[in-house]
């Protein structure tokens, strides 16, 4: 019995190898599916290229105007904070100083207001 099952797979291992030597139209195909597969990626690799250089151009345009805008504006910025910190030192250093006086203004017309309410 048991020399039986070892001739069944031995000779069943023989067969399923001499139909994998008898199929090499099996790999040829895989070969040409990769090939074919390569050859569409890279197509829309180049189609893709040709269509985002005019985007990416206006992008740097943009950006370049935009980085003008800011600059300008960050000029202006900063001069405006530059008269403000004129004026400060200038109302600071100046002669008429003046006390600084806080009014404290109480209305006792109304009741308290106490735990109970």
């Amino acid at each position: 019995m048991g020399l039986s099952s070892f001739f069944k797979n031995l000779f069943g291992k023989n067969q399923e190898r001499s139909t994998q030597i008898e199929n090499p139209d099996q790999h040829t195909g895989e070969k040409a599916y990769i090939e074919k597969t390569e050859n569409l990626v890279e197509e829309t690799l180049n189609k893709l290229k040709e269509v985002s250089e005019p985007i990416l151009e206006d992008a740097a345009e943009f950006t370049n105007h935009a980085k003008d805008i800011l600059s300008e504006y960050a000029e202006k910025t900063a001069d405006s904070i530059n008269d403000i910190v004129d004026a400060v030192k200038e109302s600071i250093e100046s002669d008429d100083k003046q006390p600084i006086v806080y009014d404290t203004v109480v209305d006792i017309s109304e009741k308290p207001i106490t735990e109970t309410d």
